[in-house]
């Protein structure tokens, strides 16, 4: 009988479980040196600090979204590794997903800059939730102040790297930053796709540093 259950284990229960975490890597150094990134309005260069290899986004004008070779992501994880810089209104980071193009998506992003601010209104300025063209960070700000973008608890260095996780579901965004047990921000989702791509979102006057997104897809 063990035997049996054994058998059963190896050939249904395992690959099921295989099919609902399936995960991909995207070294994006690696990514960048095959010519597999394109940043329409900002340059990218490959730099190393220490023996991580990672992406280098210029500073410019306007939004810029950098896709990934995916094309389908519809609900899972998405965690990204980036650093950015504590300027004033000058870096904002994170991660862009359901995109349909250039213009429509949904994205969660960071302002490093707000991570230890002693302003009390600028704190909870930390992260926020967008869903281009419609839902803005202007139109949040105005409309839904407090409840698309939060304060972070324990912030990491605003200079140095750090990890954000997305879990994304077809209505619900939550967001990780580094290894906190408690989201930094859980959103209702603005827009109505379910499905799309996923790539780097920076915004206007902004640069910053990127290794590597694992994306982790849950089964549908």
């Amino acid at each position: 009988m063990k035997m049996i259950q054994y058998i059963l284990f190896v050939f249904f229960i395992i690959p099921n479980i295989l099919i609902a975490q399936k995960e991909i890597t995207f070294n994006l150094a690696k990514l960048q040196s095959k010519g597999k990134l394109i940043a329409g309005n900002r340059s990218i260069s490959i730099e190393k600090d220490k023996k991580i290899k990672y992406i280098k986004l210029s500073r410019d004008t306007g939004e810029c979204l950098v896709w990934l070779p995916v094309e389908d992501f519809s609900s899972g994880k998405i965690t990204i590794l980036m650093r950015g810089k504590d300027e004033f209104q000058r870096s904002f980071i994170g991660i862009a997903f359901h995109g349909q193009n250039d213009t429509t998506f949904d994205a969660v992003y960071c302002r490093p800059f707000n991570f230890l601010t002693t302003d009390s209104v600028r704190h909870i300025h930390a992260i926020q939730y967008i869903a281009h063209p419609r839902f803005t960070w202007q139109k949040s700000r105005a409309e839904y102040n407090g409840i698309y973008e939060k304060g972070i608890n324990n912030p990491p260095n605003p200079n140095g790297w750090f990890s954000m996780t997305l879990v994304v579901d077809a209505k619900i965004v939550k967001a990780y930053i580094n290894d906190n047990e408690n989201p930094s921000l859980e959103v209702n989702k603005f827009s109505s796709f379910s499905k799309g791509k996923i790539g780097i979102f920076v915004a206007d006057n902004s640069g910053g540093d990127f290794e590597k997104i694992t994306i982790q897809y849950q089964k549908e």
